[in-house]
């Protein structure tokens, strides 16, 4: 069991009149180490480590893992039919990308060498698909700042759920060690590392109501 990174009692975060904040936040903690972050970084809660800083973000809405949950059940579904080996795994699970970055993906799939190190932590792995969902806490670095470290890290494909501006990105690789970005508001997402797995937009906003046997029949016909 992994010790808390909070004090006991919990850190408070305050506004500048030293009022408690109830906004949306991300705490950028500098001056750790990776092995800091191994051994007190909580199982229960998302904590990355990037470059000597922990960031560790607000909770999350329901909504935000209503589409979590649809997108990892979907997978969960789809994966064992049409890329066996493969796998689907959820934050906070997490993953070193860098020598020097962990994140950890609200939705991520594996290849079929990942099954010898699934008991390692964090996972000496690059993930063949990323999804984040953003937050309002986790907007910037979802859209900004995982891209560049994705890309670096050799990630095939990125997908971010913009809940805020109701669209996909996806990020394929481009020139260099970056990715080219497409936003879709409608239409089909349609992967580029996985053949055959496309998620139409519409599902996705302003909750996912199709239920995964709905959705894996709709990305078997010829609807384009």
């Amino acid at each position: 069991m992994a010790l808390m990174l909070l004090p006991e009692p919990p850190v408070q975060i305050l506004d500048r009149r030293k009022r408690p904040y109830r906004g949306p936040y991300l705490l950028r903690l500098q001056g750790w180490t990776l092995e800091d972050y191994l051994r007190l970084a909580p199982e229960n809660a998302f904590v990355e480590f990037v470059r000597g800083e922990v960031l560790m973000a607000s909770p999350v809405a329901a909504l935000h893992q209503d589409v979590v949950l649809f997108l990892a059940a979907l997978l969960r579904a789809w994966l064992p039919h049409n890329q066996p080996g493969m796998r689907v795994s959820t934050g906070p699970a997490a993953v070193q990308i860098l020598p020097d970055v962990v994140r950890e993906p609200d939705v991520f799939v594996l290849p079929p060498e990942a099954e010898a190190v699934l008991d390692q932590v964090p996972l000496p792995v690059v993930p063949r698909l990323v999804i984040e969902v953003t937050s309002p806490s986790t907007r910037t670095v979802d859209l900004v700042e995982k891209p560049l470290d994705y890309a670096q890290a050799g990630v095939p494909e990125y997908w971010v759920v913009d809940m805020q501006e109701q669209a996909v990105i996806q990020h394929l690789p481009g020139q260099g060690a970056h990715y080219t970005a497409r936003r879709m508001a409608r239409g089909w997402v349609v992967s580029r590392v996985l053949p055959g797995f496309r998620v139409k937009v519409e599902w996705l906003f302003p909750r996912p109501e199709l239920s995964v046997q709905a959705a894996l029949q709709a990305m078997g016909g010829d609807e384009a």
